[in-house]
């Protein structure tokens, strides 16, 4: 007698549809299909819970953006004012200086040594401000020539001066923070 195959047997049951095959890789889609209302109900669902992700995923979206732009205007104002107050330290440190020529000024009056000393005292806290600031100056008298921090105006002959070295200085060039700032404008001794 033939053995009857596992379809072949009676449901016993089941729902029509419902496998009880052990082999079998997704016995609950045959049961889903068997209950449409079911169905619908469980992709409704997960339709809303990704709508409502996706909301999220929008808000946070939006929130990141205006927060990127929020810094990027945080950064704007910042470097507007700090080019608009560079230079506050050094015109708060000349003040002074401001002062005391207007001070020189008034004092001197008919006398010359007084008007020099106030001068002198002038350039003084002038060249101190600048020292603080990072200025330095460059005065080459006797000094190898250096085309990287001197202009040459002429070359003379210079007897008991090496050649190339700076004999005389027009006008001194200055530095800031080691950086060129003005060449100084110098005359150079020729070769013999």
């Amino acid at each position: 007698m033939p053995v009857p195959g596992p379809h072949s047997w009676p449901s016993r049951g089941l729902p029509q549809g419902t496998s009880m095959n052990p082999n079998d890789p997704n016995p609950d889609v045959n049961r889903e299909a068997q209950d449409p209302v079911a169905a619908a109900g469980a992709a409704m669902s997960e339709v809303e819970a990704l709508r409502s992700e996706m909301n999220k995923l929008r808000e946070d979206s939006l929130r990141e953006r205006a927060e990127l732009e929020n810094q990027r205007k945080r950064v704007v104002r910042d470097i507007e004012m700090a080019r608009k107050f560079a230079n506050e330290r050094l015109l708060g440190d000349l003040l002074p200086v401001i002062d005391s020529l207007e001070a020189g000024l008034a004092a001197a009056g008919g006398d010359a040594s007084a008007l020099r000393q106030g001068m002198e005292l002038t350039l003084r806290q002038l060249l101190k401000v600048g020292a603080d600031n990072g200025l330095v100056a460059v005065d080459p008298v006797g000094q190898p020539f250096n085309p990287e921090h001197h202009q040459a105006m002429s070359m003379v002959p210079a007897p008991g001066v090496a050649p190339n070295h700076v004999v005389q200085v027009y006008q001194k060039g200055w530095l800031l923070n080691e950086r060129l700032l003005r060449p100084a404008l110098v005359v150079v001794a020729q070769d013999a």
